[in-house]
C-alpha cells in the first residue's frame, strides 16, 4: 500500500501538465486579445486540448482506484505495474501540457499578426496532444496486464 501515493503523486502529474498548459496558453490569448480581440474564441483551443490532458490521469485513477484491494489479495506485482501505468500517463501528460503551452502562447500571438499561421498551430497542437494520448495506450495496456 506504499505505492498508492505514489501513483497518486504521479497520476495527479497529468494535471499539473494541463495547468501549465491552460495557463500559458491562456497568457498569449490575453496578449493576443489586446491586438484582435474578435480572435479570442478561435484561439481558446489550445486551453481546450491542455485540459483533455488532465482527463487522461483522471480515466487512469479511477481504473486503477477500483483494481486496488487489501494488502493480502494485492499482489507486488499488481502494484508495479499500476505505478508504471501512472509513471506512463503522468510524464507524457506532464510533457503533452508543456507542449501545449508553449505552442498555444506563441501560435495565438502569432496568429494575431498573420491569420495564415492557424492551422500550422492546430497541426503541432494535435501532434503535442498524442504525447500525452501515448501515455494513455501505454497506462490503459500496462493496466490489463
Amino acid at each position: 500500500f506504499l505505492l498508492l501515493p505514489l501513483i497518486t503523486f504521479i497520476l495527479n502529474v497529468t494535471a499539473l501538465g494541463a495547468a501549465y498548459g491552460t495557463a500559458k496558453a491562456g497568457t498569449g490569448i490575453a496578449a493576443m486579445s489586446v491586438m484582435r480581440p474578435e480572435l479570442i474564441m478561435k484561439s481558446i483551443i489550445p486551453v481546450v486540448m491542455a485540459g483533455i490532458i488532465a482527463i487522461y490521469g483522471l480515466v487512469v485513477a479511477v481504473l486503477i482506484s477500483g483494481a486496488v484491494q487489501e494488502p493480502v489479495k494485492y499482489p507486488a506485482y499488481k502494484g508495479f505495474i499500476h505505478l508504471g501505468a501512472g509513471l506512463a500517463v503522468g510524464f507524457s501528460g506532464l510533457a503533452a501540457g508543456f507542449a501545449i503551452g508553449i505552442v498555444g502562447d506563441a501560435g495565438v500571438r502569432g496568429t494575431a499578426q498573420q491569420p495564415r499561421l492557424f492551422v500550422g498551430m492546430i497541426l503541432i497542437l494535435i501532434f503535442a496532444e498524442v504525447l500525452g494520448l501515448y501515455g494513455l495506450i501505454v497506462a490503459i495496456y500496462l493496466y490489463t496486464k
